[in-house]
């Protein structure tokens, strides 16, 4: 007999799962959006409103745990609810990484920028694109979806090197760049991070539909 408090319960996980990689993807648009356009009240509501985040993570947390002692399931509802609850330290993560993004926008503040905004924002591009993605190959249970998803992370590496090697030669030339340079590594390097936690993510979902433990990349 199909215990039905238990599919809903799970049901239940996976929407509030869902709605936490959403809100890490609004919170990675917003973190950038504000760093491009000097918006620093912007980059100030990133930080203020990831206490949403956090409190998507302890719920799933929570819950997956309560599942797991009262229900006891067996199988796939075990893999999947153990899955979820290990999504979501990801997704806290992204969620943190934004943050950072919006700090380090806060640390420029009105200074110009030492150079043209180009590799980041189209690194952050990559990044909230997996984000949705991921959204959907966790709704739909899409396999294939995420090995695509997984697979984009190399662009981002790529564009990471390229921000290191562009900021390195500006700062080399000017030493009064130095300290605004470090900022855009840091970053470069957010969103790198972002791009290893959303391939970890798919490879949680992966496991949650399968049960097969892989790594992609």
């Amino acid at each position: 007999m199909v215990d039905t408090s238990l599919e809903l319960s799970i049901n239940t996980l996976k929407n509030y799962t869902l709605a936490m990689i959403k809100r890490c993807r609004e919170a990675v648009d917003n973190s950038i959006n504000s760093m491009i356009n000097k918006d620093l009240e912007g980059a100030k509501k990133v930080i203020k409103e990831d206490y949403e985040i956090d409190t998507l993570r302890e719920y799933i947390r929570d819950r997956s745990i309560e599942l797991i002692a009262s229900k006891q399931p067996m199988a796939k509802d075990l893999r999947y609810i153990y899955a979820l609850g290990n999504i979501a330290l990801d997704l806290e993560r992204i969620g943190d990484y934004a943050v950072n993004i919006a700090q380090e926008t806060l640390k420029i503040g009105d200074e110009a920028y030492i150079k043209e905004l180009i590799d980041i924002p189209k690194s952050a591009k990559i990044c909230t694109d997996m984000l949705n993605d991921i959204y959907k190959a966790l709704e739909n249970e899409d396999e294939d979806l995420c090995y695509d998803i997984a697979k984009r992370d190399d662009k981002i590496d790529n564009l990471y090197e390229q921000i290191h090697v562009d900021c390195l030669e500006v700062m080399n030339k000017n030493s009064t760049t130095i300290n605004q340079g470090v900022r855009l590594l840091f970053v470069g390097r957010y969103l790198e991070r972002i791009g290893d936690h959303s391939t970890n993510v798919c490879e949680k979902i992966i496991y949650a539909i399968k049960g097969e433990m892989v790594e992609i990349g």
